[in-house]
């Protein structure tokens, strides 16, 4: 009984039941060093007008005053740094994190007003970005002496089995229909009682997908075969994401992320999406963006081989930006890999065949001589095409052996002569030096793509479609710049 009395007396116990009044400086909850003041810093530096202009317009109706467009991009740059990427998320370190109290000053700022700003104003978001590429540059950071591009494939709000064909999304579609005209012929007290309003609009949300996915599937069917449209299949989650190789030689539905990075200081000076599950039509417009981006091209390009087409080639000469990439094996003008398929034994491929440069002939092994029958123009080389004569092919011994798939017409044989650029291009891609610039693309290229995968978590997106995919790109990539800014520019000021 003693000792509980003295445990009274002389130790003091938590009451949590009572209410304290605590004063807080703000700008000390955190460090002088502490990146969110960079972030900060390099906000205020940016021209906001646009936001301020969409403000002003809403002067004057019922509501809340508007928070601050500094306020709101600190804190979706902050939380890209820290991997959270999620609203509400967000509001609720508004509430618990001294970094997001710092920027918001105390306040709690709404999941809807966060989620809302992400997605809407994306002019205002791009100008953003070319801003901070601007500071940047003019802080000797970007160069344009070589920027490395590559491309990466980031999976889709969507999963495989979403993929549909058109009989059964058309079946969803009327099903859909049906529910909106219910809805919409009931009374509202009768609504009231038998439907929420989130119901009312995810059936609503759900019509509007599966018509835009009807719109992609022709889309989809416009490139393929007749014999493949149908087929042809599309997400009803995400209709506008695409089935991709993915690196680890699976495929997911995903969206085709393009990051042109500088060499100097790996600071990304461009950056697209696309549907296209391949790299070779994305190479003209990388160029373009640096351009839209920064006012000016790079001197050189560097990529992979999965951007290297003959058009690319040709498109790139005389534009002022040397293209460099690594090897790309190109196949027979007849289709390397094709002539087992028909039956043609190695001795008598075309590589068997000897050409007669004086006299414009081709003798196959068994000393037949293949004349000179026509040519096709293509992009940026001419096919040449050497037949043998049908007499000596139907009589030949080798027959089963060279040409058993084609017993009307004979063997015929290509001969591809590239155009001269071609011919200059893959010429300068063998010196040793060219070969050592492209060694750098990896370490360079690469490095945005782990770093915006592994520190933001940015593996799938979060958001639907390919605009708002695109925006979340944007904001992973202006994130990245401003860290790498913090990491090789930002002096934190001294403490008074």
């Amino acid at each position: 009984m003693a000792d509980q009395q003295f445990m009274d007396r002389r130790i003091k116990q938590a009451d949590r039941k009572q209410m304290v009044l605590k004063s807080v400086e703000v700008d000390k909850l955190v460090e002088e060093d502490h990146e969110v003041r960079a972030i900060w810093e390099m906000v205020k530096r940016l021209d906001l007008s646009s936001y301020y202009e969409s403000i002003r317009a809403m002067e004057g109706s019922a509501g809340r005053s508007a928070t601050d467009p500094v306020v709101l991009i600190s804190l979706w740059i902050y939380a890209y740094s820290k991997g959270v990427s999620a609203a509400r998320e967000i509001e609720r370190l508004c509430e618990q994190d001294s970094a997001y109290q710092w920027i918001t000053g105390l306040e709690v700022i709404n999941y809807h007003t966060l989620s809302d700003f992400r997605i809407k104003n994306q002019e205002g978001l791009n100008k953003i970005f070319t801003d901070i590429l601007g500071i940047l540059s003019g802080e000797g950071l970007i160069t344009l002496e070589r920027v490395m591009h590559d491309g990466t494939k980031i999976k889709a709000y969507a999963s495989g089995d979403t993929f549909r064909r058109e009989e059964r999304i058309q079946k969803h579609l009327e099903a859909a229909r049906e529910q909106v005209r219910i809805m919409e012929t009931t009374s509202e007290d009768e609504m009231s009682q038998r439907i929420s309003k989130a119901k009312k609009r995810a059936i609503k949300e759900k019509k509007k997908s599966l018509e835009q996915a009807l719109e992609e599937l022709e889309k989809i069917k416009g490139n393929k075969k007749e014999k493949e449209k149908k087929e042809a299949r599309v997400s009803m989650t995400d209709p506008e994401a695409r089935i991709m190789k993915q690196s680890d030689g699976g495929y997911a539905p995903s969206f085709n992320v393009q990051i042109s990075t500088d060499a100097k200081e790996k600071i990304i000076v461009g950056v697209r999406i696309s549907q296209n599950g391949s790299d070779y039509g994305e190479l003209i417009p990388a160029k373009e963006k640096i351009e839209e981006n920064i006012g000016e091209f790079p001197k050189q390009m560097v990529v992979d081989g999965g951007f290297i087409s003959r058009e690319n080639i040709l498109a790139m000469n005389g534009t002022g930006v040397e293209l460099i990439s690594g090897e790309k094996k190109e196949g027979n003008a007849q289709g390397k890999g094709q002539f087992e398929k028909r039956g043609i034994v190695p001795a008598f491929q075309p590589e068997a065949f000897g050409y007669d440069k004086e006299n414009n002939t081709y003798s196959c092994p068994e000393e037949k001589v293949l004349k000179y029958s026509g040519k096709e123009n293509r992009v940026g080389h001419i096919n040449y095409e050497y037949s043998a004569n049908i007499n000596d092919c139907q009589f030949c011994l080798s027959k089963e052996k060279c040409c058993p798939a084609n017993p009307v017409k004979g063997r015929t044989i290509t001969r591809r002569e590239e155009a001269a650029e071609i011919v200059a291009f893959r010429e300068k891609m063998k010196r040793e030096e060219i070969k050592a610039i492209y060694k750098q693309r990896g370490a360079v290229a690469e490095f945005p793509n782990a770093w915006i995968k592994s520190k933001i978590k940015l593996r799938q997106f979060r958001l639907k479609g390919l605009k708002k995919a695109g925006i979340e790109v944007l904001w992973a990539c202006l994130t990245y710049n401003i860290q790498q800014w913090i990491r090789l520019s930002w002096k934190p000021k001294c403490a008074c």
